[in-house]
Parts: structure tokens; C-alpha cells; sequence
């Protein structure tokens, strides 16, 4: 797939193999100056290689990066002042406090010494860690390394923002907080590339998303046009109890024109082009013995045009959720 804009990032053909297997496999995009742009895909999709890639982490084995006009291919650790890199595991000194690493930061991009002082303390303020600034790093919160991290990668004041799962194992109110810092950043005019392999936060931040599986693109499109082919799509979702194999067949036959979908054996996904009579479902359910327990419309989302484009289901990505340690929906 070719992008035909440039733009701030320039990616073309972006290949990287590990010991025989294709972890990115010739990726090709844009990113624009101001744009807040999401990676979705899976764990092991290619995600973080294709970043590591980016930031002068890994060498492509084949393919052009140009960041700020700059050939990253040519001059690797020429366009650094133009980037910020936060990684998906912390990079801070657990041993250094908060505000000496802000500070170690700020001097590696070569920060003179009363700017890197002012800016840490601003920085402190604004992510709600003055109160810490003197403790230690590895004394922090989950959620706390996470926005030390964040604050660690723009002390320079980057033009662009690497961020690689920014949530991963965050609590839910932690990555409440942490997302609406990546929105106040993006709407600071800060470029921000993000991946992710959590559905909604892609919905909530992104203005245009990728679909990356198994190290190619499958899709790159705005979020509002990914979106507005679903727009006319009924959805209602059953939760009830007692399902099987039969039941299933006996709901296709009687309600040919919808989709019934079962990804657990109590809850029931129905899709059709028209509204749904849901009460009409419901009332067969009940004559054939199965306990219902609620029924509610649901409005289509990204995670519906995720599964229908990868053919991933979305209970694989929330499985991934919850081996990442999330707690819940945020």
C-alpha cells in the first residue's frame, strides 16, 4: 500500500526481518504535521518495530524514512531534536528522583542548564508530580512512571511524539489521566504517533488509524471514514443465560434477515440492516427456555470495523487487554 501525500513522516516500503521471520513487511504511509496518528493492531503485529525503526532504535533492512525532510536511512541521529520517544517499558533511572531525570534528559538533548531546571519543574506541575518531584523514580506508581516517562520525552519540546502502548498496565483511572495528556499534547499542535493494540483508545485520540496485522498495513483511513460505512448498521447485544447450538440455529432460521452473532454463551450479538425488534427476539428466547437477562442497542464502533476488516474478533484483542494487566474500561 503506497501513500501518495507527504508529509511530516515519510514511510516507504519499511521492511525488517528477525532470524527468518517478517516482523514488518514493506509498510508504506504519511504522517502530518499536527496529526495525532494511531497504530492498531495486535500484540506482535509489527507495531513496535515499525517504531523502533522510526526513532533510530532498529535499522530497516529495506525501505526510506524521512522525518523533517531528513533521510533517517542516510543520517540516522539527524533528525533526534526533531523526536520524542516514549517507549512501552519506562527508560528512567529508578535510582535518579523524578526531577533529576527530567533534568539527565533534558542535558542528553543538550538543554543548557537553567532551561532544563525551568522546564522540568513545569513539566512536574503539569503532569501533578511536584509532590514527588524529590522520591525516587522506582518508588513511582504504575501510573506515575508513565507520566514521568511522557514528560521525560518532550522536555525538549519535540515536534513529533513517538508513543509506543502508552496504557499498557495502567489502572483505570491512571490511564484516564495519561490519555488526557496524549489529547492536551495533540492539542498543544504537538505531531503524535501512537501505537496501540486497545480499540477504544484509537477511537477516543486518533484522527487518522492504521491497521497493522502480522507486519503489513491492512487499511489507513481517517477515523470518521472508517466509521461511516457502519453508520445505518442496527446492532442490539442480549445478555442471557442457558445458550446453545440449537437455539443458535433456530434464531437464524426464524429471523433470516439478521445476523446473530455468539461470542460467549451469554451474550448475543445481533446485526441487521433495519431496525431491530429486539422485543420479538427477546419473546423467542424465553419460549425456548433461555434466561434473558438485558437487552440494549448499541451504536457501531471501531472495534466493528476492526474485526470486519482484519478478521481479528474482538474478544482475541481484549484477551490481550487483560494479559496486559488493564484494569477495565477507561
Amino acid at each position: 500500500m503506497t501513500a501518495e501525500r507527504s508529509g511530516l513522516i515519510e514511510v516507504r516500503g519499511l521492511t525488517k526481518t528477525f532470524e527468518g521471520l517478517t516482523a514488518v513487511d514493506g509498510i508504506s504511509f504519511d504522517v502530518e504535521v499536527g496529526e495525532l496518528f494511531g497504530f492498531l493492531g495486535p500484540n506482535g503485529a509489527g507495531k513496535t518495530t515499525t517504531i523502533n525503526m522510526l526513532t533510530g532504535l532498529a535499522r530497516p533492512d529495506a525501505g526510506r524514512i524521512r522525518i523533517g525532510g531528513i533521510d533517517c536511512c542516510q543520517q540516522p541521529r539527524a533528525a533526534q531534536y526533531l523526536i520524542g520517544v516514549v517507549p512501552d517499558e519506562s527508560n528512567l533511572y529508578p535510582e535518579l528522583t523524578g526531577f533529576a531525570n527530567l533534568c539527565f534528559c533534558g542535558a542528553l538533548y543538550g538543554m543548557p542548564k537553567q532551561k532544563r531546571i525551568t522546564k522540568a519543574q513545569e513539566l512536574l506541575e503539569v503532569f501533578g508530580l511536584t509532590q514527588a518531584a524529590n522520591r525516587k523514580f522506582g518508588g513511582y506508581s504504575k501510573g506515575m512512571k508513565r507520566k514521568l516517562t511522557i514528560a521525560a520525552g518532550i522536555i525538549h519540546e519535540p515536534q513529533i511524539l513517538f508513543l509506543d502502548e502508552p496504557t499498557t498496565g495502567l489502572d483505570v483511572a491512571s490511564a484516564r489521566q495519561v490519555r488526557q495528556l496524549i489529547s492536551d499534547l495533540h492539542e498543544s499542535g504537538t505531531t503524535i504517533f501512537l501505537t496501540t493494540h486497545y480499540i477504544e483508545e484509537a477511537q477516543r485520540l486518533c484522527d487518522r488509524i492504521v491497521f497493522i496485522v502480522s507486519g503489513r498495513i491492512v487499511k489507513i483511513e481517517t477515523l470518521e471514514n472508517l466509521l461511516q460505512p457502519f453508520q445505518n448498521k442496527h446492532v442490539v447485544q442480549i445478555t442471557c443465560a442457558n445458550t446453545d447450538d440449537r437455539i443458535q440455529n433456530k434464531l437464524a432460521e426464524s429471523f433470516s434477515d439478521m445476523n446473530f452473532l455468539f461470542s460467549t454463551h451469554d451474550l448475543i450479538r445481533i446485526e441487521a440492516d433495519r431496525p431491530i425488534l429486539a422485543g420479538a427476539v427477546v419473546r423467542f428466547l424465553e419460549e425456548h427456555g433461555i434466561e434473558v437477562s438485558e437487552a440494549r442497542r448499541i451504536k457501531p464502533s471501531l472495534e466493528d470495523v476492526f474485526v470486519e476488516i482484519t478478521g481479528i474478533e474482538a474478544d482475541a484483542m481484549k484477551k490481550e487487554k487483560e494479559k496486559a494487566g488493564m484494569g477495565g474500561k477507561a
